[in-house]
Formats: C-alpha cells, structure tokens, sequence
C-alpha cells in the first residue's frame, strides 16, 4: 500500500474507534442510570453470573 491509503485508512480507523469509545461510554452512563454502580463492568458481571446460573441447573425431566 502507497503512504497516502494507510493514511486514509488509519484515520478511517480512528473515526470508527472515536464511534465505538462515545457508544461504550454512552452506554455505560445508561447502565449507571438503571443502577449498575460500576456500569458496564458489573452488567458484564452480572450476565456472567445469569449465564453460569442457567448452566448450572437441572434440566427438565422428559416427558
């Protein structure tokens, strides 16, 4: 690749890492909101804890 498209392309990266960063961070003040003290790091660890739950159990008895 010439220096000219890893140029575009890096800063088309950038823009699209700068997206993800405002969505994460949005979405972790959300999360806040509804009562996740430590937003998204304790979401994550609440799924984790709701799938490990589901795994654990019994399954039904066949009829």
């Amino acid at each position: 690749m010439k220096k000219k498209d890893l140029i575009k392309k890096i800063a088309k990266l950038e823009t699209i890492n700068d997206q993800l960063v405002a969505e994460i961070e949005y979405l972790d003040h959300l999360v806040r909101q509804i009562g996740f003290e430590q937003g998204l790091t304790t979401l994550k660890s609440a799924a984790l804890e709701i799938i490990n739950e589901d795994e654990i159990e019994e399954p039904p008895f066949a009829i």
